[in-house]
Parts: structure tokens; sequence; C-alpha cells
């Protein structure tokens, strides 16, 4: 049994396997692989495209989704042990991945940071309980990384550029009013340095830092390919020659529950938006996003509706490669 908790557990061979898997299943989408499984999707935060493509990918495949989450019933989770439990939670996390093992093939996570102390956000405790806990893969559907979202960004990319190897990937820190997750952009640098780019992280200031986890992580993987991770707070020289430029808006680690004494620095660079003129600096790179994404803050109406931006083929990707995960973790 393998979980899918983050891509650095798998080779970039296997990865590359699953994204195969999903380019054939892209052409010819439904089958009977998963005839008989079930995935509990659990969703301790807001979704529409993990939730849905989870969903359609499993009924597609032959299989069913039950999607689990406070809002819709489901017990309050302690998941610390050792509590004496005489708070809100009515259920430890150890039976509830011990019964869902029961009942269903795979779970799937969905869990973001309490934004309240870095330190302990970090260690992705609710992710690994249910790792530990259960006897059925577990799939990380965003917690502090992001696997499944960036699989669907590489397949795009790869639909797009072929080979992946030397071109230079730019992820850029753009403002939002509002201080968010850095998971995407923690996976975005690790599986870009593993499939070979030339990976450059440009943010306004060091504070902007992704954790050094997935820092070193990300060094490690370029390494072994013969590349570099680059830190830049060069907006001109961050897009120079860039074939790929990828917009993400995240926390100031140092202020990680402080969002307040962050506002008035982040209020500065609102010109870190995508725009046409940086754009215009690149190699005519590609461009994308995660989604959801608020136009004219984090990318301009002219970029995103371009030729160049792949954000709707990466979002119909989760699609697939979603299918060809489960259809991996469940042999």
């Amino acid at each position: 049994m393998k979980h899918f908790l983050n891509t650095a557990d798998w080779s970039r061979p296997e990865l590359q396997a699953m994204i195969d898997e999903a380019r054939r299943l892209k052409t010819s989408p439904y089958g009977d692989a998963l005839k008989g499984k079930t995935v509990a999707l659990l969703f301790l935060n807001n979704s529409l495209r993990t939730r849905t493509s989870f969903d359609v990918g499993a009924q597609q495949l032959g299989g069913h989704a039950v999607v689990l989450s406070p809002s819709g019933g489901m017990w309050p989770l302690e998941f610390e042990d050792g509590v004496v439990m005489d708070g809100d939670a009515e259920e430890h996390v150890k039976e509830a991945a011990k019964v869902l093992s029961r009942y269903c093939d795979m779970i799937g996570i969905r869990a973001f940071p309490k934004f309240v102390d870095w330190q302990e956000d970090r260690k992705d405790k609710i992710l690994n309980a249910f790792a530990k806990y259960a006897d059925v893969p577990v799939i990380n559907m965003e917690t502090i990384t992001h696997p499944c979202q960036e699989m669907a960004h590489v397949m795009a990319l790869q639909e797009r550029l072929g080979q992946l190897d030397g071109k230079k990937f730019v992820l850029t820190w753009t403002y939002h009013p509002k201080p968010l997750n850095t998971a995407v952009a923690n996976s975005a640098l690790m599986i870009a340095a593993k499939f070979g780019m030339d990976v450059t992280l440009l943010c306004p200031q060091p504070e902007y830092l992704l954790d050094m986890k997935f820092m070193s992580q990300a060094e490690q993987d370029a390494k072994a390919n013969g590349r570099h991770v680059h830190v830049s707070h060069d907006i001109e020289e961050a897009y120079k020659g860039a074939d790929v430029v990828y917009a993400k808006s995240w926390g100031a680690l140092p202020f990680f529950g402080n969002w307040e004494e962050e506002k008035p620095i982040r209020d500065q660079y609102r010109h870190f938006i995508v725009d046409e003129d940086k754009m215009a600096k690149t190699n005519n790179a590609l461009v994308s996003h995660c989604l959801p994404m608020r136009r004219n803050v984090k990318m301009t109406d002219g970029v995103f509706d371009s030729a160049n931006c792949i954000a709707y083929e990466e979002a119909e990707n989760r699609l697939h490669v979603q299918k060809a995960i489960m259809k991996a973790v469940v042999g």
C-alpha cells in the first residue's frame, strides 16, 4: 500500500507513468478500473474543482465517491494523541480512519492549515494522522501541499511543450488582499524541479520565501537533474527568457497568524500582478494559475484570456490525473 501524500514521495518515472495514464484517460475517459471501489472524500475546507473532479473521475471508472464534510453532518474529529476528549470533538481520527478503511478502498483528505502557528501547521498533522491510522491508501486533496494540482499542471505543460528539461520555470508571488496557503506554491516549486526545469522563485522580499523543507526538496531534485533553483526579487530579471510563468499568492511565513502586521508590506507589491508588459519579457511563455483567481489582481484579463494561458487545460487535467492516481494507489 502506498499513499499519495506528496510528489516528493514518488520518483519522476512513477509520476510520469501516472501522467501518461492520465493522457490515455483523457482520450478514453470511461472504464471499469475502479469497478466495485469506493473513495471517501473528506473535505474540511471548501472546494469546487477538487470535489467535482474526484467525484466525476471515480464514477467514470466505475467507482463510487462518498463526500464527507463537517457542514454535511460529519462528527467533529480530534487529531491529537493522548488528549482528554472533553471539548467539541466527538470522534478521534484513529476511529474515523479505521472505520472508513473498512467501508472504502481509498480516503482523500482536504485540510488547510489553521493559520495560527506555522511550526504546528507544517507538520501536516491531519493528513499524516489519516495516513498513519488508515488501512487503505490516502490521497492528499490539498493540505500544506497540493500534489494533484501540480500533476495536472505538468501534464498541461507537456501537452504544449513536450520535453520540459531545461525550460525556465518562473513561480511568481502575486498580490492578493488576503494571506493565502502556501500549498500550491510548495508543490509547484518541487514538481518543476523534479521534472528538470530551471526554477526561479520570484517574490517581493525574503519574508515571502517558502518553507525550507520545500525549498530544500526542490534544490535537491534540481541538482539531481543538473538544474538550479534561483530566488529573485527582481521582476525584470525573473521574467526574462521564461518559458513558463506560474502565478500564485501566499502569505509571508514570518507573519503567519499575524496577518495584520503583514498587510502594509503586502500592499506595497500590487505591481507583482502578471500583466502584458511582464509577459513580453518572456520567451513567449505559457502562463497558468491553479484557480480560483481574482482577475486584474493576480493576473490581467489580457494575459489570462490569451492563447498562452493554460489554466483551463490544467483545471481539466485534474480530472484525468486524479483518475490515474486512484488507479495507481489501488493497484
